[in-house]
């Protein structure tokens, strides 16, 4: 009987066997384009140190940030600091922003014209306020009784000079640093801009490469923590109070290169028409282009549009509007005050106000 049944089993794995020489080779192979996913991988969030990409000055973001070409206000020390040339007097510009979930942005530059040598110098300072915060834990998630704060600063130091009475170039170094409560990180970051005055009136363009510097990375004592790294609780003698370190992963400041173009259509000394262009192409985001448009009545009175991120798959902002005032004082002085209005569907809105005071030229 059990030859009979060894006969049986040799019989039906032969038959399986001659089973499987039978099948095409060709269906025995795996197409790898098959087991391939289609994916649209943009470089979104690819970035540290979002908050070097939030736009200064309510004249800029009105005009939909269309700003690199136009740069003749101080908030150029963040959109092209080469424009600082063309400031005549010295001039000083804060800019508040009312931007998400309660969070302040609050940005202050400085320009100073050195005529003899056809050059400025320029001093930007802004921070991204996050707020006070009650400390909640796992076991006390309605709070400790402390708190904490969280803010991103930077302080930025340029120069530009007229290479010619049409082109000028623009140098700036900032440092940069987050905080989170007891942990922090820093780094330094160089700005690289360029702007050409055209033979056509009127007719400007500009480039500008910011935030180009080493990795930043967060270190603190909130990262050292208690653990039991053998994991052996119940064994005699075992230490589970071992204290350790987290490491945080560094990343790539938001490096960002803007190229743009600005037409103003003069009617006479007090009326005009701009229109301005910005092409973007940063590190961590697809390329845009954005859009922007001012009409300058009596050089008293100014009405702003523009557009952001054309041309984008996905972006939550896009349409931005402002105005502004410029008043002259006893001839010594002019004060200017701007507010914009953008919009960020289902983010709501962002309103910005900047004050403006400069020496009368």
């Amino acid at each position: 009987m059990n030859w009979q049944k060894n006969r049986y089993k040799t019989l039906g794995v032969a038959l399986v066997f001659a089973l499987f020489l039978q099948i095409d080779p060709a269906m025995a192979q795996v197409n790898p384009s098959e087991l391939a996913y289609d994916t649209d991988v943009s470089r979104r969030g690819t970035a540290a140190g979002a908050m070097l990409e939030i736009g200064v000055g309510a004249r800029a973001e009105a005009l939909g940030g269309a700003f690199v070409a136009v740069a003749d206000d101080p908030s150029a020390l963040y959109w092209n600091p080469a424009g600082i040339t063309n400031i005549p007097a010295i001039s000083l510009q804060a800019t508040k922003t009312d931007w998400f979930v309660d969070t302040q942005f609050h940005a202050v530059d400085l320009v100073i014209p050195i005529r003899a040598v056809s050059s400025a110098l320029g001093f930007h300072l802004a921070m991204l306020d996050y707020g006070t915060n009650p400390v909640r834990t796992t076991f006390r998630p309605e709070g400790t009784g402390e708190y904490y704060t969280a803010n991103d600063f930077v302080a930025g130091l340029y120069w530009a000079m007229g290479i010619t009475d049409r082109v000028s170039v623009g140098l700036g170094a900032k440092y940069f640093q987050q905080s989170i409560w007891h942990v922090q990180g820093s780094t330094i970051g160089v700005d690289l801009a360029i702007l050409f005055e055209t033979p056509i009136k009127g007719l400007k363009l500009g480039g500008a490469l910011s935030n180009l510097g080493p990795e930043f990375g967060l270190s603190g004592r909130d990262l050292t923590r208690i653990a039991d790294i053998d994991g052996r609780k119940d064994e005699y003698f075992n230490n589970d109070n071992v204290a350790i370190h987290l490491a945080t992963e560094k990343y790539p400041l938001p490096l960002l290169f803007r190229f743009g173009i600005a037409y103003e259509l003069m009617f006479n000394e007090k009326n005009s028409l701009l229109f301005a262009s910005n092409f973007n192409s940063p590190s961590d985001d697809v390329e845009t282009v954005d859009l922007g448009f001012e009409a300058k009545l009596l050089n008293v009175a100014y009405l702003r549009a523009g557009y952001r991120s054309l041309f984008a798959d996905y972006a939550a902002d896009g349409l931005t509007l402002g105005a502004g005032l410029r008043y002259k004082i006893l001839g010594a002085a002019v004060i200017s005050v701007d507010y914009s209005w953008t919009d960020w569907s289902i983010l709501s809105y962002v309103n910005r106000f900047t004050i403006g005071i400069s020496g009368y030229y």
